[in-house]
């Protein structure tokens, strides 16, 4: 089956350039190209697209927040950064991956393969944490250290590092940012709770 994609872009010409890579493959087909997020679900609900390409500064400072409510409302979408601009990185880590104006053609088949492949192993693989990797999940969250961690949960600082490797392994995110941004779009926390 072919995945559908959206790019959207405010650069025209960055649209169509990238549309013509990503046709040119097999597994794409590109069934539209936006200059601004507004129709954006209106889009993916009537052409059933399951991979959305977005350039970070068509969002302005709203980034954090229509990432959140993206991921709500479309779940099984595959959401790509297309950065275009110089950007903060924390804005790319709820992001499936990303693709960078000075990326060449074959980089950018590359990445668009190894996206819908890593995407389609996350969906199979039920990341099903413990209860107390939950707990841990949710302290390193709201900016907890390891020993503040063991010392409220009373655990060994050695217990709570071994549960932050399985939490690692388990999502496969790394940092603190990405940790965070997996609490929130699981409703594991709400942003009024974080520091």
């Amino acid at each position: 089956m072919r995945n559908r994609v959206i790019i959207c872009s405010s650069f025209e010409m960055v649209s169509i350039g990238l549309a013509e890579i990503v046709d040119s493959l097999a597994q794409f087909d590109v069934v539209s190209c936006l200059d601004s997020p507004e129709y954006l679900s209106e889009k993916i609900l009537t052409t059933d697209a399951n991979i959305v390409i977005i350039d970070p500064s068509v969002l302005g400072y709203q980034n954090k927040d229509f990432v959140f409510q993206f991921r709500k409302k479309h779940p099984h979408v595959t959401l790509i950064a297309l950065v275009t601009t110089s950007l903060d990185h924390s804005w790319l880590v709820p992001y499936c991956g990303v693709i960078e104006i000075n990326d060449t053609r074959s980089k950018i088949i590359d990445k668009m393969s190894e996206f819908v492949k890593n995407d389609k192993q996350k969906k199979n693989e039920d990341v099903e944490l413990s209860k107390r990797e939950t707990d841990v999940l949710i302290a390193i969250a709201k900016g907890m250290m390891n020993k503040e961690i063991a010392d409220q949960m009373n655990l060994s600082v050695h217990t709570v590092i071994s549960h932050r490797k399985n939490i690692t392994r388990k999502t496969g995110i790394k940092s603190v940012s990405g940790l965070t941004v997996y609490a929130l779009l699981n409703n594991l926390i709400n942003e009024n709770e974080l520091i």
